[in-house]
């Protein structure tokens, strides 16, 4: 199989920001690109990333430079998606951007190299792949609870059980948001995921509705989780992985639940696990 090159992949339309700059500059790019997290420059030259991750852990600060995180990891156009993969994988990351000279030329992320996965048509099985370890709820657990849970554990997502331990939904951090009343003053902007969006959109929009503007309080209603949860899309262990990972694409998601046929939960598949799906996929034809 000819080599796949990150140029062949990465989005060239990159949103970015300049420094000297505030927040509220990020808050702006993010809310009108649809995208979590953009590259920031100095005189034309990459010197940071900032995410949305960043604004919300550092609520005090203003400007970007003292919000970003520097000397970010990159690639060049000719970097193959092999040595991406390993890098958005090893430094735990969902972005790159790709400099050309020291000027910023693209960006590829994990949902870009997820289409990769689609279209190599690998039918290995996720079994070696999917993760025992997992955070999991009860459905009838109170909403605040399973926002704290979900907040100490630094989990996007959580499988939500019965009292028969049998699969009956998931929730995730954009589900908490939609099912929370927000105190004091804020200025919401939609961000839902649109057919027309490109991979970099998609992958930051599926893991929240909505973005909200300055630092407020988002109070969770004290009710059961099963009020906020939706249906899970599933997987078994015999899955195949582009078949997973056309799912991902289709449902605009980055994990899915793996089950028994009786709906016991074995584990949950991310988007990060089938990279190294590809990982392996690649070494093992050049072995």
């Amino acid at each position: 199989m000819n080599e796949i090159l990150v140029k062949d992949i990465m989005v060239k339309d990159v949103a970015y920001v300049d420094v000297p700059g505030n927040r509220d500059h990020v808050l702006k790019t993010l809310k009108e690109r649809q995208v979590s997290g953009v590259p920031v420059i100095k005189k034309g030259e990459l010197i940071g990333m900032v995410t949305r991750s960043d604004l919300l852990g550092n609520p005090e600060e203003d400007q970007i430079a003292l919000i970003m995180t520097r000397n970010p990891v990159v690639a060049i156009p000719e970097s193959s998606v092999i040595e991406v993969a390993k890098l958005l994988t090893e430094n735990n990351i969902r972005r790159i951007p790709v400099i050309e000279d020291g000027a910023l030329v693209g960006i590829v992320s994990v949902a870009d190299l997820i289409k990769v996965v689609v279209d190599l048509g690998i039918t290995e099985s996720i079994e070696n792949y999917f993760e025992r370890k997992m955070i999991v709820v009860w459905d009838e657990m109170p909403l605040p609870v399973v926002g704290a849970v979900m907040e100490y554990a630094s989990a996007q997502a959580s499988p939500v059980l019965n009292s028969d331990l049998k699969l009956v939904g998931i929730v995730s951090d954009r589900d908490l948001i939609n099912a929370s009343v927000i105190e004091d003053y804020v200025e919401k902007s939609d961000m839902s995921a649109a057919p027309e969006e490109d991979e970099w959109a998609w992958e930051s929009t599926r893991d929240t509705a909505s973005f909200y503007y300055g630092v407020s309080r988002i109070e969770l209603r004290n009710v059961p989780v099963s009020n906020a949860m939706v249906p899970a899309v599933t997987a078994i262990k015999s899955s195949e992985v582009s078949e997973c990972a056309r799912l991902m694409r289709k449902e605009v998601i980055d994990q899915i639940p793996v089950v028994t046929s009786q709906q016991k939960l074995m584990g949950m598949l991310q988007d990060y696990d089938l990279l190294c799906a590809m990982i392996d996929f690649f070494e093992g034809e050049g072995s």
